[in-house]
């Protein structure tokens, strides 16, 4: 039976990877540095420090730390004022985190940098519902490694304990993705998975080996939770 859901955050909670995608292209064209979808879409997972350096990398581009933190830095800046002017939250979303958040303990498992998950939270007014945050931290492995719902699944445990409530074990939490990386750590974590088509094809989600793919997570209930996987 589920017990917790940990959250992707891009691409599931706030529909933003294009966004992203414009954001970055924005500012490495002042770096000379290219972006194509089919350079991004490969590097979904990735914290925001190692796609820099990979697309750097694939220019030919040296990058020091300053240099890099300086472009992150400017594509936060970028996105945010593109989702403040039209939040890509979708009410329906909002509506089922706030149901879910009265039945199961939620978390978010994501290597965006924990500030841009604050910032969006705030201006969905969903800050409340999430009592664990995994994000981007040096020397955390990026999606596909399990290491980060690995990380979110030790969290739950120790707020249950605290709670005094027994342990959970990996198939009662259930891990809610948008992109294959995601889906292969959370399923390597020994979780059960739900992908969701925001921002690739049904087919790839399903090659990673989701157990269940929606195309609408706005769609979703906590009965359609306790149907499909207790």
């Amino acid at each position: 039976m589920i017990q917790a859901i940990l959250f992707d955050f891009n691409g599931v909670i706030i529909d933003d990877e294009r966004i992203h995608l414009k954001a970055y292209r924005e500012v490495f064209v002042a770096e000379g540095v290219t972006l194509t979808d089919e350079e991004y879409l490969p590097c979904l997972g990735m914290d925001d420090a190692a796609f820099v350096r990979a697309a750097f990398a694939r220019a030919g581009r040296e990058l020091t730390d300053e240099a890099m933190r300086a472009v992150i830095d400017r594509e936060h800046e970028l996105h945010r004022a593109l989702i403040k002017a039209e939040l890509p939250v979708s009410q329906g979303v909002v509506t089922f985190i706030k149901a879910a958040a009265r039945q199961f303990q939620l978390g978010i498992v994501s290597m965006a940098e924990r500030s841009e998950i604050d910032y969006a939270l705030q201006l969905a007014s969903l800050g409340k519902e999430f009592s664990v945050f995994v994000s981007a931290e040096p020397g955390l492995k990026h999606k596909p490694a399990p290491d980060c719902y690995l990380r979110g699944f030790d969290l739950l445990n120790a707020q249950r304990r605290t709670d005094r409530q027994s342990p959970l074990v990996a198939r009662e939490c259930l891990a809610i993705e948008d992109a294959p990386p995601g889906i292969e750590a959370a399923r390597a974590a020994g979780m059960c998975t739900v992908g969701v088509t925001a921002t690739v094809s049904e087919s790839e989600l399903r090659a990673a080996g989701a157990d269940v793919v929606t195309a609408n997570l706005a769609d979703w209930s906590v009965d359609a939770v306790h149907h499909l996987f207790d």
